[in-house]
């Protein structure tokens, strides 16, 4: 029953800020995708390494590679593999350089894993809070945890590809 209490405040959290009106002016201009390092929940507090591209919507359509730590502080209990994370990215103007997505990013996560797992994340921030990464991210991983609480991504540029 905790577990589905925990999931249900998380879940709560990110569709409260799914409909905030800071969305509003905000455009698509492509997506994030990460890779990241295994991760051992330490009940209270995670750390993972990430390796990100950005592929640029626009056209000519580019890639920018950003490397990044996410740091989750609340419950998190397990242990999982290596994974993936997408986002949507939404900005105020269209304009996307090399460095553009540089940045901390805040905002609430929750992710259960008993073998393959799912996971969401909401996350506002970037270069004078110009950025937002899609309210609902695409979290893949394996193993056995649970993670609620407050997550901090913070992302640097290595570079176009």
């Amino acid at each position: 029953m905790p577990m589905k209490r925990c999931l249900s405040v998380a879940a709560c959290a990110l569709l409260c800020t799914a409909g905030s009106p800071a969305r509003a002016d905000m455009f698509r201009v492509g997506r994030l995708l990460c890779l990241s390092s295994p991760r051992v929940g330490l009940i209270i507090a995670s750390t993972q390494s990430l390796r990100c591209t950005f592929f640029y919507a626009r056209r000519p359509p580019r890639q920018y590679i950003y490397e990044g730590r996410i740091r989750r502080v609340g419950l998190d209990l397990g242990v999982t593999s290596a994974g993936t994370l997408s986002w949507a990215v939404f900005a105020k103007n269209s304009r996307i350089g090399p460095g553009t997505l540089r940045g901390n990013y805040v905002g609430a996560s929750g992710s259960v894993a008993v073998g393959p797992g799912l996971g969401a994340n909401v996350l506002i921030g970037g270069s004078r809070r110009s950025v937002m990464l899609q309210p609902l991210s695409i979290e893949r991983s394996i193993g056995i945890n649970l993670a609620a609480g407050v997550t901090n991504l913070k992302l640097g540029p290595r570079g176009r590809r």
